[in-house]
């Protein structure tokens, strides 16, 4: 009986972990694009971005205005595609943590007494997918693996250490 449980569990275990790399991948290549969005709408209204931040309190708005953006109309192409994922999900991590803190604190607060607000709040799903990509890495199925596979120079590099 024991033994037919422990078979029973190594496929089980191998059976789903076939499935780590293909869920990685599509959290990535929807909050990847998900991440495009939000960057792009703000890259086009910067303005209205940096007056928001200015009513948060941020210091410099205009500028965080302009990274942020960037961070995440970029971070969301290279999350997408699986390149510097892990660098850059602990980038959109902050990103979200920082958003969570600042915009989002009444929520934040809610995350014990009312949970379901916290998990409403917009920043919640972009930063459980940032966090899985930062804690799981993006999978086998990304741009990182297929270059560390072409350029063996790269597996030696700090940077791949981060990677897949």
């Amino acid at each position: 009986m024991i033994t037919t449980l422990r078979r029973l569990s190594r496929s089980l275990d191998s059976a789903t972990s076939r499935l780590q790399s293909p869920l990685l991948l599509a959290v990535r290549l929807y909050w990847g694009w998900q991440f495009i969005q939000t960057g792009w709408g703000k890259l086009g209204d910067l303005l209205k971005v940096t007056e928001y931040f200015t009513q948060l309190g941020i210091p410099a708005p205009g500028l965080n205005a302009i990274f942020i953006s960037l961070l995440e109309f970029v971070g969301g192409f290279l999350l997408a595609f699986g390149l510097g994922s892990r660098l850059v999900s602990l980038l959109l991590t902050c990103d979200m943590i920082v958003a969570f803190v600042i915009a989002d604190r009444e929520a934040l607060a809610s995350i014990f007494s009312d949970p379901d607000k916290f998990y409403a709040a917009a920043p919640y799903t972009f930063l459980f997918a940032s966090v899985l990509i930062l804690a799981f890495g993006p999978g086998k199925i990304c741009l990182d693996a297929i270059l560390a596979k072409r350029l063996p120079s790269l597996q030696k590099s700090p940077v791949a250490a981060l990677e897949c």
